[in-house]
């Protein structure tokens, strides 16, 4: 019987077959994956603290405020008024959408220029969508004798501070 000769196969080591193919996308897509989740895992994970300024304003020195003035600090939204009764704070912001409101010294009126509310000087609602009148916060003075606002501390109105 004749010898059946073979043919030697050639090297199959720099081939890529379709089953490698897959293989090394499946492995890169859970790589991937991976690598997202860990990222998610840490943000998740990590403290999301809001770093706001104090709710403690120092208005400054009751001297500077002349008898009858409304004064607007825009930083700390508030109104530091000294009347013929005392000092008092009134918010500044409207209680309808939160947009700064201004001190109208023609009118005599605090006016919210976004959507129409007016407010008289002590924070009481005159007309507009506004729900509330403006809030009063707590004022003292200090040991150094500044003018002391806790815009965290609402309070009843017709609290004045006699300096």
């Amino acid at each position: 019987m004749p010898e059946e000769k073979h043919e030697p196969k050639p090297a199959v080591g720099n081939e890529f077959n379709r089953r490698d193919f897959f293989v090394k996308l499946g492995l890169g897509s859970l790589s991937i994956a991976a690598a997202g989740t860990a990222v998610f895992a840490y943000q998740f994970l990590s403290p999301n603290v809001l770093y706001e300024p104090s709710p403690i304003v120092n208005a400054g020195k009751p001297e500077s405020y002349p008898l009858d003035s409304v004064t607007l600090d825009v930083n700390s939204g508030i109104y530091v008024i000294h009347a013929k009764e005392g000092f008092f704070s009134v918010g500044a912001v409207c209680t309808h959408l939160g947009c700064l409101t201004a001190w109208k010294p023609e009118l005599g009126i605090i006016a919210c220029p976004c959507h129409g509310s007016k407010f008289q000087r002590d924070g009481t609602k005159i007309e507009g969508p506004a729900p509330k009148p403006l809030p009063w916060f707590r004022t003292w003075v200090s040991d150094e004798g500044d003018l002391m606002v806790d815009r965290s501390a609402p309070i009843r109105a017709l609290q004045f501070v006699r300096v």
